[in-house]
């Protein structure tokens, strides 16, 4: 019960304690194993129909950090942090669902009618419908996102999430292909002083509704 209780109270005090860090210690670099380890755990969020559509973009060299800074408009912080993942949101695609379900019907738990079922869902449900096909390129990477930030807090590390940049230029720049949404930048690595802490939140009562 104690370890249950310890493992609750960690997940709420990174909630509580998340920051969006602005200023990084640019002496502090994290290793591949770690990047990988983060992504590993940012994969565990949910995805429509497990369809899995999303791609990570860990941006950790100099060069690469100097290419994704011109297409922030310069923020530092991309120069500063020790990567900046760039959380890419793929258009749903029910021709890949049957092989991405595959496991789930090796494992014994889905059945192999309803995996394809799920393929037959999918395609009824995205296909020759653009707005609905970005809408969950969009989900799935803010879910992925989210998932991630939790995994670095769970590292001891910082997070900063940021929508200033020019899409254009990083699906240019780092190669993303036509069915993929740069959705967000994922900044990682330990804060430097000078951030400032968790920004008051409004009411509940301003945001909860009971029905």
């Amino acid at each position: 019960m104690n370890a249950k209780n310890d493992r609750h109270r960690v997940l709420v005090d990174a909630i509580e304690k998340r920051i969006s860090t602005n200023f990084y210690d640019s002496s502090f670099a994290l290793s591949d194993s770690v990047l990988t380890e983060l992504v590993r755990l940012a994969t565990r969020a949910p995805t429509a129909f497990n369809l899995q559509n999303w791609r990570f973009i860990a941006v950790r060299t100099q060069e690469a950090k100097k290419k994704l800074w011109e297409a922030t408009g310069c923020q530092p912080k991309v120069l500063e942090s020790s990567a900046t993942f760039i959380i890419c949101g793929q258009l749903p695609d029910h021709s890949v669902l049957a092989e991405r379900l595959r496991s789930s019907v090796d494992a014994g738990f889905m059945p192999a009618a309803i995996s394809v079922q799920w393929v037959q869902g999918a395609d009824a449900l995205y296909s020759e419908r653009p707005q609905m096909q970005r809408d969950e390129a969009v989900r799935s990477a803010v879910f992925g996102a989210a998932t991630l930030m939790f995994a670095a807090a769970a590292h001891d590390l910082a997070t900063g999430a940021m929508v200033g940049f020019d899409p254009d230029k990083v699906a240019q720049e780092f190669g993303l292909g036509p069915n993929e949404v740069p959705v967000l930048l994922m900044t990682v690595g330990t804060a430097a002083p000078g951030n400032w802490p968790q920004k008051p939140r409004r009411p509940l009562r301003e945001v909860l509704v009971f029905a």
